[in-house]
């Protein structure tokens, strides 16, 4: 009952702003442009960095985290390969989707509840990781006209850059500084949630069939790697629980953006990642459960 509790209390408040942002937006049709300009260029870099840059956060301590999302990261896409063959479905569609996961607007959020301020670092770290890949070798995926040194050049990839830096050479500006980034960026939480609801309204339900297995592959390929991963890793407590919930994660908003900017196939990746969150009410708690 305990356990059932805890993990009530970490998905029951992601969710519920994420049905508010889904509901304010059948009824008002909001146009999210401007907030996700200044999400992208602003709040976002200015978590990573705040996170990354905190006095608390030991990067040497995370590697073992760090390397396991990686070996997800790259595991997935190798195993969504011939997945995508035997279905029949364009590499070029499904890989990046198994790749990555919605470890921003979900994640993020999920991992602050679940793990506290304390693990909150290590979860960015994470998703500065599965930016890093989905920026690079995640867009070349989705296309090979993709301009990957734009992306890479993006604020949210200066600000990483800058995060990590400040936790490898403990260079960081003064801590009333620092807290006033932290104050900036931790208003993109919330945001990213009430934005996740907004957007889900305008997916799209064409190619349902390739969308629902999509959206299975994701957490189920990302569990059957996970878990065996974070035995062979000697991962414990939090870190053993970070790696299993980014494992089990969605499909990554981002990939929509990026299949609809290079046009390979945005409706079925829109069926995949709609279905996908909605199954995130069945694998998120089925990870918290295994990880908590």
């Amino acid at each position: 009952m305990e356990l059932i509790t805890r993990i009530s209390g970490v998905i029951v408040p992601v969710f519920l702003i994420v049905a508010i942002g889904y509901g304010y937006a059948r009824r008002q049709r909001p146009d999210l442009s401007t907030f996700n300009r200044i999400a992208l260029d602003v709040l976002a870099p200015v978590l990573v960095y705040s996170a990354l840059a905190a006095r608390d956060f030991e990067i040497q301590q995370h590697l073992p985290l760090l390397l396991g999302g990686t070996v997800l990261i790259l595991g997935g896409g190798l195993l969504a390969w011939p997945l995508a063959k035997l279905l029949g479905a364009q590499p070029r569609t499904l890989v990046p989707v198994v790749m990555f996961n919605n470890c921003g607007n979900m994640g993020l959020p999920l991992a602050l509840l679940a793990f506290g301020t304390e693990h909150f670092g290590a979860a960015v770290a994470l998703f500065s990781v599965s930016n890093l890949f989905h920026f690079s070798v995640g867009a070349r995926i989705t296309s090979a006209q993709a301009h990957t040194r734009d992306l890479l050049l993006s604020p949210l990839m200066i600000g990483t850059a800058l995060g990590f830096f400040s936790a490898l050479t403990d260079i960081r500006p003064p801590a009333d500084v620092l807290a006033g980034l932290k104050l900036l960026g931790d208003a993109l939480l919330p945001m990213m949630l009430f934005a996740l609801g907004v957007r889900l309204t305008s997916l799209t339900r064409q190619g349902l069939s390739l969308g629902l297995a999509g959206a299975l592959a994701r957490p189920l390929i990302g569990l059957a790697i996970g878990l065996p991963l974070a035995w062979l890793l000697g991962l414990e407590g939090a870190a053993r629980g970070q790696l299993l919930l980014f494992a089990a994660l969605p499909p990554a908003v981002m990939q929509f953006m990026l299949a609809e900017r290079y046009q390979q196939e945005p409706d079925k990746v829109a069926a995949m990642i709609m279905l996908g969150n909605a199954l995130a009410l069945v694998f998120v708690p089925l990870a918290l459960m295994l990880g908590l």
